[in-house]
């Protein structure tokens, strides 16, 4: 039991270390990622109500489910301003410049 729950604690150390590594905007990235999540946990649900065969139909049909909703889902990347890609500051709003005070009036004294 022990040996069990140490390979489980080290893997999903594993998983959450691999977890920031992937690219959020990439539909195959995310189809993989929902398909790991959905297979892990459609085995677990199925061992849990079916034993050994359950766990397998469980983990083919949550990685299937998995995979479809992570590329559905897959969000459009926010715009690049400037050149190339990435990201950088919006460009700043243009200023409006109010038209200088006229002249003071000038009298003459003779």
């Amino acid at each position: 039991m022990t040996r069990i729950s140490t390979r489980c604690l080290a893997g999903l150390a594993l998983a959450a270390s691999l977890a920031a590594c992937t690219n959020p905007y990439d539909p195959g990235q995310r189809a993989l990622g929902g398909a790991a999540i959905g297979a892990g946990s459609g085995a677990a649900l199925g061992a849990i109500a079916g034993g050994g065969r359950g766990a397998a139909i469980g983990a083919v049909a949550g990685g299937a489910v998995g995979a479809i909703t992570g590329a559905a889902t897959t969000p459009q990347p926010a715009p690049a301003y400037g050149y190339g890609y990435g990201y950088a500051a919006p460009p700043p709003p243009p200023v409006y410049y109010a038209p200088p005070p006229p002249p003071p009036p000038v009298y003459y004294r003779y």
